[in-house]
């Protein structure tokens, strides 16, 4: 398995485990005001980078290139960023770290767009 699978697969399951773990606080507590914090951890954190890792499992020449460490880091560092933004936001305590966050996983996003469309459908030799 190539190293930005690796980090995908090893990181997105640790997403999940804290967006679970946030979710049986709220429950516990009956305070769900950090729902969409909790919701984005899991849809950011868990399913896309899963999906990320899916992708460079499937196709491994993809994963190869700059772009592609790239757009993993810039991913990451999204998520690690976002979603305490956005738990800050909700507590009243400014909206810079989620908006922020926000942009790098839109560039994320933009990057994967681009590494898909490049990579997918061409013959390996020359994707």
């Amino acid at each position: 398995m190539n190293g930005l699978a690796r980090i995908c697969w090893v990181t997105a399951p640790i997403y999940a485990a804290l967006g679970m773990i946030l979710g049986l606080v709220m429950a516990a507590s009956g305070d769900h005001t950090l729902a969409p914090a909790h919701g984005h951890l899991n849809l950011l954190g868990w399913v896309t980078i899963a999906l990320y890792g899916a992708f460079y499992t499937l196709v491994p020449l993809a994963a190869e290139s700059r772009l592609a460490r790239l757009q993993v880091l810039l991913a990451e560092i999204g998520v690690v960023t976002a979603v305490p933004g956005i738990a800050m936001a909700i507590m009243g305590m400014g909206e810079g770290l989620a908006k922020v966050g926000s942009l790098i996983i839109l560039a994320a996003m933009l990057l994967f767009v681009f590494i898909v469309i490049r990579t997918v459908g061409q013959p390996a030799a020359t994707a």
